[in-house]
């Protein structure tokens, strides 16, 4: 616990875990057994069952969230880079407005967007230098579990229909986010969304060596992610459609 108040700017060397190793390992396995339980449970629940499973999650995230901040401020790391401000964070607001309201293009925004983002993170840790008794590294985890899960345990319920047809609103969505979010980047000097620069180990890193400009790289990416996530059900749609005519 002697280093439960770091953070990746300030851990010494030699104290973290490595990608894939048994400690990584269970960590997604408890995604998975997470993902797995919660989906029996609201499946089974009625609605106002779901509503409440709905806003627990919300709430789980909004202290993970608070969480992060408390031991920050407590350790004097907390920098405007640790804002909720990235890809992930934003979503704690965007669930947190779905668990309330429930709407069509936001459901379909954390089942494109959501899922992929945080399970990326978790496939692809980019804290890897802190050690288990540290508060960055649970929080790390726990959040981007919830953060993948809520979506996930919605959709495999059925409660969010994935929609290839909403994805020129889920994209405007996430343009009407990157632009303001661009500006904040410039007045307090930090990399939110990946807009100012790609580390390497980033996806976008890939692009930066290609082209000079990480940012080109956002199309690509962006494309594929599209395919996978609605691929399966724009074609299984038009084989149903093949098959009813």
């Amino acid at each position: 616990m002697n280093h439960f108040l770091d953070t990746v700017e300030t851990i010494e060397e030699g104290l973290g875990f490595s990608l894939y190793d048994i400690e990584h390992l269970t960590w997604l396995g408890i995604f998975v057994l997470f993902v797995a339980l919660c989906s029996v449970f609201y499946r089974k629940a009625d609605e106002a069952g779901k509503a409440r499973w709905r806003k627990g999650l919300m709430i789980a995230l909004i202290a993970d969230e608070l969480w992060k901040m408390l031991w920050l401020t407590v350790g004097g790391n907390y920098e405007f880079s640790y804002l909720p401000l990235h890809l992930c964070s934003i979503n704690i607001f965007l669930i947190a407005y779905h668990a309330l309201k429930s709407n069509r293009v936001l459901g379909n925004y954390l089942y494109t967007v959501g899922i992929p983002g945080a399970l990326a993170a978790m496939l692809f840790p980019t804290w890897t230098e802190l050690p288990a008794g540290n508060f960055m590294y649970l929080h790390s985890f726990t959040v981007h579990i919830l953060l993948a899960g809520y979506p996930l345990i919605l959709t495999l319920a059925g409660d969010i229909k994935p929609d290839w047809r909403q994805i020129p609103r889920c994209l405007l969505l996430l343009l009407c986010m990157a632009v303001p979010i661009y500006g904040i980047n410039l007045l307090l000097d930090t990399n939110f969304m990946f807009l100012m620069s790609a580390d390497p180990g980033n996806p976008l890193y890939i692009f930066e060596q290609l082209w000079g400009n990480h940012l080109l790289g956002f199309p690509i990416i962006i494309a594929g992610v599209l395919l996978v996530m609605h691929g399966p059900w724009f074609f299984a749609e038009k084989v149903k459609a093949k098959k009813t005519k």
